[in-house]
């Protein structure tokens, strides 16, 4: 069983992002070839990046730091649930990647993107190049939902059949790639 992390990117205390996180988190699970964390960048609470030294050295002074990496190095395969601001990702995502680099590298990437009418497609462009400097590997497969606030149901996402068919797709690619990484014991 291959170990999954799910990033729920947003920290806005209005999100709508969590429900789409336990969401993904709770498919994984029935999924059944993946066990679930779920990281929630709100409580992780990173302070803007704060290490002296490269984060390639991994030589690290903050325990905040420390956890973080711990919490990253331990997934075989991650999931960004994330939203569109301003046609990009969010700016505590992409300080959260910052913190580290080598725990990152050849880790399958997976989106869960929201928004409006995009769907959030556009922050994952923006996010991938990102993922790329750190060697991780975006796949194609992902789920993006439009107006994800209007399919909230008593604060629970809604999924229709589009979104569990993408979901089936992008997980059976982070399978894929976790297992050949597995494989050639790539870390």
């Amino acid at each position: 069983m291959y170990h999954l992390l799910i990033v729920a990117c947003s920290t806005r205390p209005t999100r709508i992002g969590y429900p789409l996180t336990a969401w993904a988190a709770k498919r994984a699970e029935l999924d059944g070839r993946f066990s679930v964390e779920i990281a929630d960048l709100r409580e992780l609470a990173l302070p803007n990046f704060d290490e002296p030294h490269h984060p390639r050295s991994r030589r690290y002074e903050h325990e905040h730091t420390r956890q973080w990496s711990r919490i990253v190095e331990r997934a075989d395969a991650v999931v960004f649930v994330t939203p569109e601001y301003n046609h990009s990702f969010p700016g505590a995502l992409k300080n959260a990647l910052d913190f580290l680099h080598e725990e990152w590298k050849f880790k399958p990437a997976g989106f869960i993107s929201y928004g409006g009418i995009a769907a959030g497609a556009r922050a994952v462009q923006m996010l991938k190049p990102v993922l790329d400097c750190l060697r991780m590997i975006p796949v194609y497969e992902g789920v993006n939902i439009a107006y994800a606030q209007e399919i909230l149901a008593g604060g629970r996402f809604a999924a229709k059949a589009i979104h569990e068919d993408a979901a089936t797709q992008m997980l059976d690619t982070l399978f894929f790639w976790a297992a050949r990484n597995s494989s050639l014991y790539i870390r």
